[in-house]
């Protein structure tokens, strides 16, 4: 039992703890402290719906349906990442730009999912992630050892999320300055430049 929790748990959190557009969003959203629980929330339970649809055995379906048209969907996702990495840039040398969160114009809720949606689910690696690689590798696990597995790859998506989200607010006291907030929005650009990049290469696209 504990044996199936922990493989689970640290497996998941190895995938996601890399810095991508999904948590680069994330962290965004907590230092402006703009729907951190919502944004949080739909994460991790994104992550775990992917994951339980892999144990439970669609990763057997899903990729078929990933290899006929990879090129396709690396190539959407890619191009998306470009433009949210081009308008990062552009909020960069913006003159009115607004650097103290509580003056932030806020962002509606609907429009925060919209994109955090897009993050997530244009994103080829999560499903390579977590329903086909988190999805075989719970194969070797039986019975209820196997929802064991599944409840620790969950409960790290969980764990994640919701600490990036609430933890970025220790970032609020430096991000009164208008240069720190540049260099964020300069460093997510380049998070998304590199990760549009890579899956145009692994499209076949360049």
């Amino acid at each position: 039992m504990l044996t199936a929790l922990l493989t689970g748990f640290f497996l998941g959190l190895s995938l996601i703890i890399a810095i991508g557009a999904q948590n680069a969003f994330v962290l965004r959203q907590g230092v402006l402290r703009q729907h951190v629980f919502f944004i949080a929330l739909f994460c991790s339970i994104a992550d775990s719906l992917l994951i339980i649809l892999g144990i439970t055995g669609i990763s057997y379906f899903f990729i078929d349906f990933t290899n006929v048209y990879s090129k396709e969907i690396f190539g959407i996702a890619s191009l998306w990442l470009f433009i949210y990495g081009l308008l990062r840039i552009r909020s960069t040398f913006r003159s009115n730009l607004a650097i103290i969160s509580k003056n932030q114009e806020p962002t509606s809720l609907i429009n925060a999912i919209s994109i955090i949606s897009i993050f997530t689910f244009a994103n080829p690696h999560v499903y390579l992630d977590t329903m086909i690689l988190i999805g075989s590798i719970s194969q070797q696990f039986q019975g209820l050892n196997r929802a064991y597995f599944a409840f620790g790859a969950c409960s790290a998506s969980f764990v994640w999320f919701f600490a990036i989200a609430y933890g970025a607010k220790l970032l609020t006291p430096i991000m009164q300055k208008p240069r720190h907030w540049r260099i964020l929005d300069s460093l997510i650009a380049i998070i998304m430049f590199i990760i549009a990049i890579n899956l145009a290469s692994q499209g076949g696209w360049i």
